[in-house]
């Protein structure tokens, strides 16, 4: 499945959806996002079980606010629901894959365990 263009209003749908979603914050004029661009392109087709996400940051200047972005070409992966990566920079084939099949491997319930606990010691 190709990457989708994805607007704020859809934005927060998409990455609640059950299953694995990847998101690439970019721009037209950025250098490093037009070379991450086809990389990311090609993992898409790879893995048409998940969901590559494009976010606009020109676009969409709220939601890349909303985010955090502050430098692009940012990625964001999110699994159910919860952000389990985020980091600015192109990354070739081979990273991006391993990000991925690292994300498949976590144990989900694990996750939201620790993120429980987390959450009762602050």
């Amino acid at each position: 499945m190709a990457a989708v263009n994805v607007t704020e209003t859809e934005f927060e749908r998409l990455i609640l959806e059950k299953g694995t979603v990847l998101v690439d914050f970019w721009a037209s004029w950025c250098g490093p996002c037009r070379s991450f661009a086809p990389v990311y392109e090609a993992t898409s087709e790879k893995y048409p079980e998940l969901i590559f996400a494009k976010v606009d940051t020109e676009a969409e200047q709220s939601l890349a606010a909303a985010a955090g972005i502050t430098s692009i070409p940012t990625l964001m992966i999110f699994r159910d629901g919860i952000l389990l990566f985020s980091q600015p920079g192109a990354l070739p084939a081979s990273a991006l894959e391993d990000i991925i099949g690292k994300v498949a491997d976590l144990d989900m319930d694990e996750v939201r365990k620790q993120i429980a606990e987390e959450g009762k010691e602050v």
